[in-house]
């Protein structure tokens, strides 16, 4: 049986199977002081020494088959604090397949930590697995390849999945009541290039213990690879939108060049800007739809995602950005036609930069996919300037796993994006059709608002603009002439009175 990162993921994500009884944790190690200045230190001094990565597991645990893998589930009875009143409960991933390298996973209670033990007990039906793993499983090289959060959200004593930690830096959270969707991940190094991308691991964590009141759980995270080490700190509020606060240091062992902060991923199949190119019953399909920046000069930019016949990088230049994000603004069934995969329920992603990043610019990348199963799509924010080895950086940014980010400025939103040809199959145009939500801006005549339409490659027409009696706003048509050209970079933009009443729309346009 085949199976794909994306697969694999979503059935991590499903709810665990509850067992009858809890478990007291296992420790390996005696308490030792804990504290941010410690583990950053700790960072530091490891970023002087030569990457050695984390042990593998024995051989018979990386050759799991996948239905092995899938059987031994964690039994959330046995959840970490399922026995005490605390406000959070925590799960482990075990290791094997696609997981060969054991993170560590210590708890901190006051001023102290003590490094979890492995467990099999704690995962069902584990009696059932092969007899050299039952009795192997005391090995010290064994180890949990990720964790899972959980809190009461919807009603007393019912503790559910909020977010969950595994493999490399990825990390995903919901808001109440979402479907798991797009992913992030702590750091991005060289995404697209040609030499090949690395991908740092968050290879020790540290979890504070929660009180029985408290609404934030906090998750520190060592970030280990051979270009770089990181202390990231993760102040966790599960909600709706769920909220992340993030602090991040990085500690180069290499001049960083091509460096990714806040790095997004999600996965963009189709939807109407390029709905011909496949056989679908379905309307769309995608967990995310477009990037959405709010940039230094405080306009609101949105690009619609594209699933391009090449590997394609947009870079949005920039200073001390305001936010940017992955957007899912679908959000009724229909808009999919999907019972299955729901995703008009899938969250979007905002990212709130906390002081000033300086100079650099929100890149995209968009791969060529033809199955829904692999993430194609890469946001983060690349710094200007490289970082020199020996140096010290920090990023602090906040996140919203969730809806639209509410703190933007009051302008018109994209609904949807519409590309492809007219009535007339044989014309040398495409019609652009962008809906923009009904906003007071609409208000009075729209012969007042001037129309903004330009591309640097081919011509395009002045544009009709009209009222869209299915979703209450407006919609702007054009043609687009490419005539020869492989690709063109197109802007939309409504003006009143010199004031912008709409996102400014931003495509690219490919052959």
């Amino acid at each position: 049986m085949s199976l794909s990162r994306r697969s694999f993921l979503t059935m991590l994500g499903a709810a665990a199977i509850a067992g009858p009884a809890s478990a007291l944790p296992v420790f390996k190690s005696e308490a030792v002081p804990f504290s941010v200045d410690w583990f950053k230190s700790e960072a530091k001094r490891l970023a002087a020494e030569t990457y050695a990565p984390m042990a593998e597991v024995p051989e018979s645990w990386k050759n799991l088959s996948y239905d092995q893998y899938k059987a031994l589930v964690f039994d959330t009875g046995k959840a970490l604090w399922s026995d005490t009143d605390r406000a959070f409960q925590m799960d482990f991933f075990h290791p094997g397949l696609y997981f060969p390298r054991p993170i560590e996973i210590n708890i901190v209670e006051g001023d102290s930590a003590r490094t979890l033990g492995f467990d099999l007990s704690l995962f069902t039906r584990f009696e059932q697995f092969p007899a050299e793993l039952v009795d192997g499983a005391d090995d010290r090289a064994l180890g949990y390849s990720g964790l899972r959060l959980r809190h009461e959200l919807t009603k007393p004593g019912k503790f559910e999945e909020f977010m969950v930690f595994q493999g490399a830096s990825y990390f995903r959270a919901i808001g109440t009541g979402q479907n798991y969707g797009l992913s992030a991940r702590g750091l991005a190094l060289n995404t697209a290039d040609a030499d090949g991308e690395e991908f740092p691991e968050f290879t020790r964590f540290w979890v504070e213990t929660p009180t029985d009141d408290a609404t934030t759980i906090i998750v520190h995270a060592l970030l280990d690879s051979p270009s770089t080490t990181g202390a990231y700190s993760f102040y966790i509020t599960p909600g709706l939108p769920a909220e992340v606060r993030v602090e991040a240091t990085l500690y180069p062992r290499t001049e960083l060049d091509h460096v990714g902060i806040a790095p997004l991923t999600s996965m963009f199949l189709f939807d109407q800007t390029n709905r011909s190119r496949f056989d679908d019953f379905r309307d769309a399909v995608h967990d995310s739809e477009g990037l959405l920046v709010w940039n230094g000069a405080g306009e609101m930019l949105w690009r619609p995602l594209a699933n391009p016949a090449e590997l394609q990088v947009s870079s949005f230049v920039d200073e001390n950005p305001r936010g940017f994000g992955l957007m899912q603004r679908a959000r009724h069934g229909e808009d999919f036609a999907d019972l299955e995969a729901f995703y008009h329920n899938r969250p979007s992603l905002w990212i709130m930069p906390k002081e000033g990043w300086g100079k650099g610019a929100v890149t995209l990348v968009e791969i060529p996919s033809d199955k829904e199963i692999y993430d194609n799509i890469v946001a983060y924010w690349r710094p200007r300037e490289p970082m020199a080895a020996g140096s010290e950086h920090s990023f602090n940014y906040d996140m919203r796993w969730g809806g639209e980010p509410e703190d933007k400025r009051s302008v018109s939103r994209v609904l949807n994006s519409r590309i492809g040809k007219g009535y007339d199959k044989k014309t040398a145009y495409v019609i652009m059709a962008i809906d923009f939500a009904d906003h007071e801006v609409f208000n009075g005549n729209l012969d007042d608002i001037t129309r903004f339409i330009s591309a640097n490659r081919g011509t395009v027409s002045e544009g009709v603009l009209q009222r869209n009696p299915g979703t209450g706003g407006v919609r702007l048509a054009f043609r687009f002439t490419p005539g020869d050209v492989g690709s063109a970079e197109l802007r939309v933009q409504l003006v009143k009175d010199g004031k912008s009443l709409t996102e400014v729309w931003l495509y690219r346009w490919t052959a």
